[in-house]
């Protein structure tokens, strides 16, 4: 494992194409944690540091994510206002938990919800990015269920793009593009307040951060093109099923 000193050029590669693979998969799933957190814990990190590690680093899939998304965010300004600050708070929680209490207090609850997001979207039947729809103000109920999500966010993370995007999608009325440039700037909300605290008082491994996040920042920029070209009930399948298979992979190792 890389000491205090640097990082050599074969892991950096393999670091930037694990933030490649998380970013993709984030700004297009929100799956970015199931492949981002593993790829540290390959190089040796400890679970809390490589949690720690990796949402510091996502910090950049957010800038990736949200820099591209401004067609799809243009007129939300009233959603966000609403709801970046729910998110944040929720991540500010979150990290919060991480630094103070021992791992697990989610794992045997986070499967369950997972799978309910993802259930979710596979059962809505039709999600057609440019036919128009009905747009629904933001109420307190989804704000505090966003903030909830927030707080696993911060906390751990993986599956929480999935839970934010069904949120989103029901919630709000907005197409696919849309709800996940929503998505991805919420989750960003709470992944950098969170990130912000671990940066302070978490034990980051700060040489893995910048190949990491330089790959995450590049992939979360392509993701979001894809996201755009992609057809909705095309990807909303995609995303359910990968969805269900993160709850169960979740769920083995929460009760195995």
């Amino acid at each position: 494992m890389p000491g205090r000193l640097g990082v050599n050029a074969g892991t950096a590669a393999l670091l930037v194409l694990a933030g490649l693979g998380g970013g993709l998969a984030g700004s297009v799933a929100g799956l970015a944690s199931v492949v981002s957190y593993p790829s540290l814990l390959a190089l040796g990190l400890p679970p809390v540091v490589a949690n720690v590690t990796n949402t510091v680093s996502l910090v950049f899939s957010t800038g990736g994510a949200v820099s591209a998304s401004r067609p799809e965010l243009r007129g939300q300004g009233p959603t966000l206002a609403r709801l970046l600050p729910a998110g944040a708070l929720g991540g500010a929680a979150g990290g919060a938990l991480l630094l103070a209490t021992p791992r697990g207090s989610f794992e045997l609850v986070v499967p369950w919800l997972v799978a309910l997001g993802a259930l979710s979207m596979l059962l809505r039947r039709r999600l057609v990015g440019a036919a128009p729809v009905e747009r629904r103000p933001v109420g307190r109920g989804l704000a505090a269920a966003t903030a909830l999500v927030g707080v696993y966010g911060g906390y751990f993370g993986a599956g929480a793009g999935v839970m934010l995007l069904s949120l989103f999608l029901h919630g709000t009325g907005e197409p696919m593009p849309r709800a996940n440039a929503l998505k991805n700037a919420v989750l960003g909300a709470a992944n950098g307040v969170a990130a912000l605290a671990f940066a302070a008082f978490g034990p980051v491994r700060w040489w893995a951060v910048a190949p990491f996040g330089l790959g995450a920042f590049t992939g979360a920029r392509l993701g979001t093109l894809l996201v755009r070209r992609l057809p909705a009930d095309a990807l909303r399948i995609g995303i359910g099923v990968a969805g269900l298979g993160l709850a169960v992979k979740l769920a083995v190792d929460a009760y195995a």
